[in-house]
């Protein structure tokens, strides 16, 4: 939190004695973090940014960020428990490359179906992990004992995280990019060879060990060419509807829901805010109209998307 308004905005920040480091009031953020206007300068995110500014960085940068010490800790924790076992066993380098491509993915369906507002953290690479999990398995299918329980309990794991995805301010989509992103790179990155070609390439001298005709079977090669294609074309037609400013939404009229279900217990429906802005020399002074709060900002190179995050925070 290198870049934070708290302190110099707020009068109620949590820890305050830690100066531009404290956090934002829980009320303005509970998962104990930054402001909305701090993680957009920080690469959070922005569609509007991404698109009309050239900032296509965002679609990586806001892997690495996180809304609060809260978000940052579980994201960690399923990082421990669903990367170690992968990295131990492909390496560093192939978990990094499913881990960053997936998360890229889950940026990119999130900026095309919710282009207001920012979006931070890693759930969209760790649900591509889970995705390469389950097309690892799939694609290794006969080296594996009790192949079926283990199939059984990865999709009941990946069924019940993508389900708490229909509540609302969860970036499902970001979920969905990113699992659908790191299953198809499991397909292509962690393919294991065959057994009797390990044993062949292995054996001691003098020792006559089974042939294996090829390093991998025929169904292991047909899904790696596949799925690269599936990568390859996706990532492609989604970059480009991206920049050509497309909305999904006006496509699909009920993807909205793989987002957000709503149901008598909350609305999906984003709760829009008014605010009225004065400039008084180098200071902006805004008013929520919902609520009458009013507070001054030093800003400097004002834009609209930074006035809309400082009055989103302004009113809630």
């Amino acid at each position: 939190m290198y870049v934070n308004d708290c302190h110099s905005n707020s009068g109620s920040c949590v820890v305050p004695s830690l100066g531009r480091f404290s956090f934002q009031p829980l009320k303005e953020n509970p998962l104990l973090g930054p402001s909305s206007s701090t993680l957009e300068k920080m690469g959070a995110l922005d569609v509007n940014r991404v698109v009309h500014k050239h900032q296509s960085w965002r679609l990586i940068s806001c892997i690495w960020l996180h809304a609060g010490v809260f978000h940052l800790l579980a994201n960690m924790l399923s990082l421990l428990f669903i990367g170690i076992r992968l990295e131990q066993e492909f390496g560093f380098l192939r978990i990094g490359l499913v881990y960053v491509i997936s998360g890229f993915g889950g940026s990119l369906l999130s900026a095309l179906f919710i282009q207001a507002g920012i979006s931070v953290g890693a759930s969209g690479a760790l649900f591509g992990l889970l995705g390469g999990m389950l097309s690892e398995l799939i694609t290794n299918w006969t080296i594996y004992a009790n192949k079926f329980a283990a199939l059984l309990t990865l999709l009941c794991i990946i069924v019940v995280n993508l389900a708490v995805g229909i509540l609302p301010h969860v970036d499902n989509f970001a979920h969905i990019g990113g699992f659908l992103s790191g299953f198809f790179l499991g397909f292509v990155l962690l393919i294991r060879p065959q057994f009797k070609w390990i044993n062949q390439k292995s054996c001691p001298p003098g020792y006559i060990a089974p042939q294996a005709q090829s390093k991998h079977k025929t169904y292991q090669y047909a899904l790696w060419v596949i799925s690269l294609i599936v990568l390859i074309t996706g990532f492609t037609l989604g970059l480009v509807a991206l920049f050509r400013g497309v909305n999904v939404n006006n496509k699909c009229s009920w993807c909205h829901y793989l987002s957000c279900v709503p149901t008598s217990l909350w609305s999906c429906k984003s709760q829009q805010v008014y605010c009225q802005s004065t400039e008084l020399g180098g200071q902006l002074e805004l008013t929520c109209l919902s609520n009458g709060k009013s507070n001054m900002y030093d800003l400097s190179n004002n834009d609209s998307s930074k006035v809309q995050l400082l009055c989103a925070q302004l009113c809630s």
